[in-house]
């Protein structure tokens, strides 16, 4: 049987760089205000053309994302000659009978509704009625097939989407994979019963399929992004794009959210079979929401938010996004000032974390800072209040924060007096200060007061977790200290005790032992802790694959190890971030099993795609948010812009292009406008004797910024100048002698004028640009320099028997669908 094609596209979720998708978009909303922010301000167009956009993964037509080809078939399948409509891969027809399975991929992750145009059917109507065709999905090219990946954590792999075929004027209605049969008898005309006889088995024949991108609903075009980074690393390039992608993937319609329908049950009380899946549950308000992944959870996860509001901002600048996502959270504080762990299906049990109830007063200095919505801040500032007197007022008489709750990233070991947590709340304390100087000194000039005095008390608290021994801080006082049954000196908390800025030597004695009150008469025999030795100490660790987040063995967290890329920096040590950046996520790109387009949650030490904190493989998120790191790093590292007052009002500058680069360029957009900034390396040509201060070699940064902002610039050592927005030309260069800065007479880098050969978007816009000394000299892109290569490490080693221990297959107790109909059942009781 043969007709016109018909289309069709089902309502489907989840992400697939192989398969599948996940579910629809919605139209723009609109905020208004002084300071806010709405959809309208999104670019339609890119904000920086330029040949970095090829780095870019969102769709030219968002409408329709056709397959790279068919991957891979099983069974009963033929496939066609590529048929020539639109001129463009993955259009053959594909027949499929009994058994039959085909897959096809797409060459990067993407999400929205799969559809496809039927070709045709042919067979028996008796064969093809009640026939089941099943749909699987998967991130990752290692679980591409009948079944899915995993979304829950309950069964290896996710049950597959079943869908029974009925007939339509002699169409299937839903086509696609493998197909089981189940015969029945025909009837005649006359509705008597027919002789039973071999029926010819159903074939279906798929001409085009494609996907229907709904994630980022509030941007029609997913490629006008508002910032951009290109460098002389093709891998840095990819990982930046890479981090922006994932964010834009996670980016969704709130009403199809919560993939975790066991969280989901406890407030819709859904008796979804176990491994089943589904992305409809109403997560916040608003039409787009950032959430923690594009596959699962679905849900607004604080945690995130410190790495990925800056990513967000700094490449399509989705801030009204972020603001519903705050938005929920506050919307669900607890009576006592608390947070929720999570948004919904969470909130509604009493779920908390004292790290993530402090990421979301993150999140907050975050999206302020990028939007300028000093009014949203202002509906939001007694809440903020209540949110941090809970942290306060955990801090004792050890000068540290005394978590009550064991919840954090799923790391074990979150317990007793925490040093991740305390120097969280050191970072918490400088923001709000920050926060109440941009509304005007909001708070009693007692309770800042209490702020900065309180800082003092953490970094005194702090020095009890000192180890002199691996020159690192360790995790608690108690069992995980320094010399404890279970010592741990943690990435994460180690990070941030860089990131907070917290004064690492409030004295040069340490105390007698972590609990003590009293300190010892001798000093450090190493002296105390810098900022330099621990950024050292933690790049020590490092092995083949990235770094190891040793407070929860066997794992590499991109989101950890974001921390760490944030505080090499805070350690003037940007070579260090750089060179992670490379290693860990490069790996993230080019690693057996992973997408090559987003960044996936974490993976095992040894380079499996496992993730350690499930047990199921499948079940890894290859679009997650809080593993975007590099696209905020680079930004704010190697080109070194840095805002300080909302939007962008005040700003600073301090490139930094490291051992690893030639040149780099790259800016972003706020409602101030266009902040760039380009830097290159240099080096002097001519035989005049010119008016230059200096010869050799060095590098040069151009810095455009818009008008109505002010700012410095900042190269070398303690060279600074002062710089007001919306001049046609800002040029800075200095040069290296012997080891050694020449300056200008005035202690400042020299300006000059400079020259373009050519326009300067061209791919070596770096080469057309020359900077006249006079007198026959000239500054010219140094072609002589060479990159320094990665160090070569070993792999890590996997500890089987404690990476088992902390699975965990069964829901949170209260939970379980057993523990709800209870728990109802106690409430109507109650009534």
């Amino acid at each position: 049987m043969r007709a016109l094609p018909l289309a069709f596209c089902p309502l489907l979720g989840g992400v697939g760089g192989i398969v599948g998708g996940a579910l629809a978009g919605g139209n723009n909303d609109q905020r208004g205000g002084g300071g806010g922010i709405s959809y309208d301000l999104l670019p339609d167009e890119t904000q920086f053309p330029g040949p970095w956009e090829k780095y870019i993964k969102a769709p030219e037509d968002k409408t329709r994302i056709e397959p790279a080809r068919v991957w891979r078939t099983s069974g009963n399948v033929t496939v066609s000659a590529t048929t020539t409509s639109g001129g463009k891969p993955g259009t053959a027809v594909v027949s499929v009978g009994q058994g039959g399975e085909v897959t096809w991929e797409f060459a990067e992750n993407i999400a929205g509704r799969v559809c496809w145009e039927l070709e045709g059917v042919r067979g028996s109507t008796a064969a093809a009625k009640g026939v089941n065709v099943s749909f699987g999905y998967s991130e990752s090219s290692w679980f591409a097939g009948r079944e899915p990946d995993a979304t829950g954590d309950r069964i290896a792999r996710d049950l597959p989407l079943v869908v029974e075929v009925g007939w339509w004027e002699g169409f299937s209605q839903r086509v696609l994979g493998g197909m089981n049969d189940d015969d029945d008898d025909g009837v005649n005309g006359n509705g008597d019963k027919k002789k039973k006889e071999k029926k010819e088995k159903p074939w279906v024949s798929v001409g085009k399929i494609w996907v229907n991108c709904t994630a980022f609903p509030s941007q029609k075009n997913g490629r006008a992004y508002s910032g951009y980074f290109y460098s002389s690393s093709e891998m840095l390039n990819r990982v930046w794009y890479a981090g922006a992608w994932t964010l834009q993937l996670s980016t969704i319609d709130p009403k199809e959210g919560g993939a975790l329908i066991d969280y989901n049950r406890a407030v819709d009380g859904n008796q979804s079979p176990t491994g089943s899946w589904y992305s409809n549950f109403t997560i916040s308000d608003g039409t787009a929401v950032t959430t923690d992944g594009a596959k699962r959870d679905r849900m607004v996860w604080p945690g995130d938010m410190f790495l990925a509001i800056p990513g967000i901002a700094i490449s399509t600048y989705d801030l009204a996004a972020v603001r519903n996502a705050l938005d929920v959270l506050y919307d669900f504080q607890y009576p006592d000032g608390s947070l929720p762990y999570a948004g919904p299906p969470m909130g509604y049990h009493g779920e908390f974390s004292d790290t993530y109830h402090m990421h979301t007063l993150l999140g907050t200095y975050w999206y302020v800072l990028y939007s300028g919505d000093l009014d949203w801040l202002r509906a939001r500032w007694d809440s903020y209040l209540r949110a941090l007197s809970v942290s306060t007022g955990k801090v004792d008489e050890y000068d540290l924060l005394h978590v009550s709750s064991t919840a954090d990233w799923l790391r074990p070991g979150m317990t007793g007096h925490n040093g991740e947590a305390t120097a969280i709340l050191h970072t918490v304390l400088s923001k709000s200060l920050t926060l109440d100087s941009w509304l005007g000194r909001a708070s009693p000039a007692a309770t800042t007061a209490a702020w900065t005095a309180l800082q003092s008390r953490l970094a005194t608290g702090l020095a009890r977790l000192y180890c002199p021994a691996s020159g690192l801080y360790s995790d608690n006082i108690g069992r995980r200290s320094c010399s404890g049954s279970e010592s741990c000196t943690p990435q994460d908390g180690n990070s941030w005790a860089l990131i907070s800025g917290i004064d690492l030597a409030p004295s040069q004695y340490p105390f007698d032992s972590p609990k003590s009150q009293n300190r010892s008469g001798v000093p450090l025999p190493s002296g105390p802790p810098t900022a330099k030795n621990i950024s050292d100490n933690l790049r020590s660790r490092w092995t083949r694959h990235g770094a190891p987040a040793v407070e929860f063995p066997n794992v590499i967290s991109p989101f950890a190890s974001g921390f760490e890329l944030l505080a090499h920096l805070a350690a003037g040590q940007t070579s260090h971030a750089v060179e992670l950046a490379l290693i860990e996520w490069g790996y993230l790109l080019e690693g057996d099993g992973f997408t090559n387009s987003t960044l996936a949650e974490g993976f095992r030490i040894d380079g499996d795609v496992q993730y350690p904190a499930y047990w199921s493989t499948a079940r890894n998120s290859h679009a997650h948010g809080w593993s975007s790191g590099p696209t905020t790093a680079l930004t704010s590292g190697v080109l070194g812009i840095e805002l300080t007052e909302p939007a962008g009002r005040m700003w600073k500058v301090k490139p930094d292009l490291t051992e690893f680069l030639a040149w780099a360029r790259g800016g972003f957009t706020t409602s101030f406008g266009r902040f760039e900034v380009l830097v290159w390396r240099i080096r002097c040509v001519g035989t005049g004797t010119g008016t230059g201060t200096g010869t050799g070699t060095g590098w040069a940064v151009e810095v455009r910024v818009p008008e109505g902002t002010s700012g410095v610039v900042q190269m070398g050592v303690d060279q600074e100048e002062k710089v007001t927005g919306g001049q046609e030309q800002q040029l800075f260069y200095i040069l290296d002698v012997g080891g050694d800065y020449t300056q200008a007479d005035d202690g400042l880098p020299e300006r000059n004028k400079m020259t373009r050969k050519e326009k300067e978007e061209k791919e070596d816009w770096y080469k057309s640009i020359v900077i006249d000394l006079g007198g026959g000299k000239e500054l010219v892109f140094d072609d002589k320099w060479e990159a320094k290569a990665v160090e070569e490490r070993e792999v890590g080693v996997v500890d089987w028997a404690v990476m088992e221990r902390h699975f965990k297959t069964e829901p949170p107790a209260g939970w379980s669908i057993e523990s709800l109909k209870n728990k109802n059942n106690k409430d109507k009781g109650a009534k």
